[in-house]
């Protein structure tokens, strides 16, 4: 798509700090990082989320996550990394392209992470989980 900024990135109209690259998979550091060496990975072809990948895409941008973020840590001297995606601008996404986050961490490093949590109220999980099951059917 030509007005998708990763599509360009991947076309080399724009440039970007490629850590790792493949036949569908692109590896690059973030523009604006949370935290250094903060990389993006995404696949080649476009699709808006996770939802439009293909099957054989999600696979290769599986096996290169697991390839690049232990580098990734590695190259900082992190101690663990988040790993993230965000489908949709409700949920935090910023380029309508699908991609993943790796986000070295370092104890103390300041960055937080905390999720506001709830409990579920009596047999509400299983009523949940029972018309999920029903979708996936």
């Amino acid at each position: 798509m030509s007005d998708c900024v990763f599509c360009r990135i991947i076309a080399g109209e724009l440039p970007a700090a490629k850590v790792w690259e493949s036949q569908s998979v692109l590896a690059f550091l973030d523009i604006n990082p949370v935290t250094e060496g903060h990389t993006l990975v995404i696949p080649k072809s476009h699709a808006a989320d996770i939802t439009g990948v293909s099957e054989e895409q999600i696979w290769d941008v599986a096996l290169a996550l697991r390839a690049i973020a232990p580098a990734v840590v590695d190259a900082v001297g992190a101690q663990g990394f988040n790993l993230l995606n965000n489908c949709g601008g409700v949920a935090g996404q910023a380029v309508e392209h699908v991609h993943f986050h790796i986000i070295p961490r370092k104890s103390n490093d300041g960055r937080g992470y905390r999720w506001i949590t709830f409990n579920y109220d009596e047999g509400v999980a299983d009523e949940l989980a029972s018309k999920i099951r029903g979708l996936l059917a």
